[in-house]
């Protein structure tokens, strides 16, 4: 499927697998129990993918939705959610994935429960730890995609150049061009 992970925590990029959020089309990354379990693998919470039923995907958007919420007021400044608080924190209690000394490497396996709290508790870690300041939403005003600005200066606009700083500085330099032919 190949999931873009711009945010630099997986907190972030999992709230961002609902993509142009508030525009007309938006676009959900997370659409099937398989492509929630290809997320997780390629994100690097597990070596492959997780079996994911439907109730898993169910429970793993409402998470996703809570986390988005929190981010959101966090940037805004503003308090809480008390629900999405709530659940963020029950989902941090679960146990983690379980990391395994192979003769090969390291093997790092999840049931979804297990994926979900580690998730959680990035986000209990993100919104909580010395990032806060660098927290940023894309400017973009199509992508609602939260990162951790680690750029030099602070001074990053965008999720990612690709697609959305393209985008914008394309459409900027066609305006410019517009302007200086009429």
């Amino acid at each position: 499927m190949g999931h873009a992970f711009p945010a630099g925590t997986p907190a972030l990029d999992f709230a961002g697998t609902l993509r142009v959020r508030y525009g007309p089309k938006t676009r959900e990354m997370l659409d099937s129990p398989e492509s929630l379990g290809l997320w997780f693998s390629e994100c690097g919470i597990t070596e492959s993918g997780i079996d994911c039923q439907e109730a898993d995907l169910a429970e793993a958007l409402v998470l996703r939705e809570a986390i988005y919420r929190l981010v959101r007021a966090r940037i805004d400044g503003e308090s809480y959610d008390e629900e999405a608080l709530a659940l963020v924190n029950e989902a941090a209690r679960g146990p983690a994935p379980v990391l395994r000394l192979t003769a090969t490497g390291r093997r790092i396996e999840a049931t979804i429960q297990q994926a979900l709290a580690y998730v959680a508790r990035d986000t209990v870690t993100v919104l909580s730890g010395p990032d806060v300041p660098l927290l940023k939403e894309c400017a973009n005003p199509e992508c609602t995609q939260f990162y951790v600005d680690r750029s030099r200066g602070a001074r990053r606009e965008w999720c990612g150049m690709d697609p959305c700083g393209n985008k914008i500085k394309a459409a900027a330099y066609r305006a410019r061009k517009r302007a200086v032919a009429s």
